[in-house]
């Protein structure tokens, strides 16, 4: 049985940093185990919802079709279905009901009126080296534990690349009518579930915001990262530009992002002191070292 996850981040630096010297604040087993795992720099988790949007059945179909590597990729449903064929993809669209559920989303309907998702694209991975085996079978268990009896789901394996991924496609409204909707703390609990998930098939693996991991600079996009891959990605070029721009116009915009990198770097890092002794007050002395020089 998996661990219930809670409605507020798994370990919340910030509010020990507003903690005062009366306080009989303690942190609990699973919240130390979680600083010892950040400061250890254990692997992070990454769950990913793929932005482009399956509004129709034909979308989807394609998606699937990609997944599966026109069939040369094993597809595994949520009812213990393995599909490896080249009408997976129509079977799994008949078997959903996309095709009524695109009529009834009235596609093609109001002018300017956005077209619901038919279904969520998300992917789960892990960085090179982690066994691809217990990736998926970390997904099949985030699945189990999230989707089951709820939302219709098929998971498929892809090891073409360094780091072993699963891409998972939900379908977007439950077995009982309700609509998903993917929030932040959606992603936030997701990735709580899925390296909860890895740990029980023994992959070291955790999952903490990435302001808390002090990592400030934003990640590039999924399309940004695959253009660059191929060379043919212009994010670098039209950045080099823009910095071009404003050393000639004076534009001072970068001084005030750097400001408030450092700034936001220095509230981090009271933070982290502020963990520091509290685990320190808890008997807790090498980890509270460790915590003070993160």
């Amino acid at each position: 049985m998996s661990k219930r996850i809670p409605d507020e981040p798994f370990l919340e630096i910030v509010s020990h940093g507003r903690w005062g010297p009366d306080r009989r604040d303690r942190l609990s087993p699973a919240q130390i185990q979680q600083i010892a795992r950040t400061v250890a720099r254990t692997p992070e988790v990454m769950v990913k919802v793929l932005p482009a949007g399956a509004i129709s059945a034909a979308v989807v179909r394609q998606h699937l079709a990609y997944v599966g590597r026109q069939g040369d990729v094993e597809l595994l449903a949520d009812d213990g279905q393995r599909l490896q064929d080249g009408d997976a993809a129509t079977d799994l669209i008949e078997d959903w009901d996309l095709d009524l559920a695109e009529c009834q989303s009235g596609l093609g309907g109001l002018k300017g009126r956005r077209a619901p998702k038919l279904v969520h694209k998300l992917v789960f991975s892990m960085p090179a080296g982690t066994p691809a085996a217990k990736v998926l079978a970390a997904t099949q268990g985030f699945c189990r534990e999230q989707l089951a009896f709820k939302h219709r789901y098929v998971l498929a394996l892809h090891t073409d690349e360094p780091h072993p991924h699963v891409h998972v496609i939900v379908k977007a409204v439950s077995e009982q009518g309700e609509r998903m909707n993917i929030r932040k703390a959606t992603l936030r609990q997701w990735r709580e579930e899925f390296a909860h998930q890895l740990r029980r098939v023994g992959v070291a693996a955790n999952a903490t915001p990435r302001f808390v991991r002090g990592e400030t600079r934003p990640r590039k996009s999924d399309g940004i990262y695959r253009a660059a891959q191929r060379g043919s990605s212009t994010h670098m070029r039209e950045r080099a530009h823009a910095a071009a721009e404003a050393l000639r116009t004076g534009d001072r915009v970068g001084d005030s992002a750097k400001r408030k990198i450092r700034e936001t770097r220095q509230a981090l890092e009271r933070r982290w002191l502020a963990t520091s002794e509290a685990l320190k007050n808890q008997g807790q002395t090498a980890l509270a070292e460790q915590a003070r020089s993160r």
